[in-house]
């Protein structure tokens, strides 16, 4: 399938376009899946096992609480590695995490990051370090189908979802894997509000931005991504586009707000300017760079 062309050809029907993140943004859903999916995923097939306790608190850092919240699962392999190797506690152990560079070299020349291409890649250049990284990446995904089910939006989610409907394009922007996306939208009828459900298998986040508005004539001021990670600030930023932050742990208020004021303002053409760079401060604040443990 191309994932690409579904994002070049669809047809704008409106003024304004909306991109809305969903892990952890749109579904509660970030730390179950961390915690109950990806850590004890990644504590095998990395072979954590003799810093399980160290290896979970950096695991939890990079993709929960900090500036790296959110990020693709196999960028957020290459900081976990980075951070648990320099752990005073881990060092004192003798403990040297998988070193990885055949996922260092793939990452830097492919943009999708998701298992289709890492299969291929597998199957083409065949490397330990790949193998291992696919095995945890299917895994991964089998947990969180076996565990993730039942998960409903946030409060505010459906009634933003109504009220940009009529006056925006909208889709989801995510590094889930389209699979997972499809099905939490679906459980909760929420696939009729947007036009598509691009997942990492699309590509990155700035490139659905890109490939979803580029040439159909939105003007200035009126893309804008909802997220709540990093990340997504720096899709919109890539496009040009404005961002509204759903702050960790004030997520509910984070889309009353959105619902109450920022999508009047998206849509009267304030948004821009002192409004955005409050809300930016106000999300940088929110998350640490530099993990506690130094």
């Amino acid at each position: 399938m191309d994932y690409v062309a579904q994002l070049k050809t669809l047809t704008k029907k409106n003024d304004f376009f909306i991109g809305f993140d969903s892990d952890g943004c749109a579904f509660d859903t970030m730390e179950l899946k961390h915690k109950e999916c990806f850590c004890p995923a990644m504590i095998k097939h990395m072979r954590c096992q003799p810093v399980s306790k160290a290896a979970r608190e950096v695991w939890d850092f990079v993709n929960l609480y900090s500036k790296t919240r959110g990020c693709n699962r196999f960028l957020a392999i290459q900081y976990f590695r980075d951070l648990l190797k320099e752990r005073k506690d881990v060092k004192a152990r003798g403990f040297q995490p998988l070193e990885l560079k055949e996922l260092d070299a793939w990452i830097a020349r492919e943009t999708q990051l998701g298992n289709p291409a890492l299969e291929a890649e597998v199957v083409e250049n065949g490397n330990e370090d790949l193998h291992i990284m696919l095995d945890w990446s299917k895994e991964v995904n089998a947990r969180v189908e076996d565990m993730v089910f039942g998960m409903t939006p946030f409060p505010g989610v459906m009634e933003v979802l109504k009220e940009g409907k009529s006056k925006a394009d909208m889709i989801v922007v995510s590094q889930t894997p389209l699979e997972a996306l499809e099905r939490e939208w679906e459980e909760n009828n929420m696939t009729p509000y947007v036009s598509l459900i691009a997942g990492q298998e699309h590509g990155t986040k700035a490139e659905h931005i890109q490939f979803a508005t580029e040439g159909k004539g939105y003007g200035k001021d009126r893309v804008l991504m909802v997220g709540d990670a990093p990340g997504d600030q720096k899709a919109a930023e890539a496009n040009d586009a404005l961002y509204y932050p759903i702050i960790p742990g004030k997520e509910e208020t984070s889309w009353q707000r959105l619902l109450t004021e920022g999508l009047g303002k998206f849509f009267a053409g304030t948004f821009a300017g002192d409004y955005q760079q409050q809300l930016l401060a106000e999300f940088d604040a929110a998350l640490p760079a530099e993990p506690h443990w130094d």
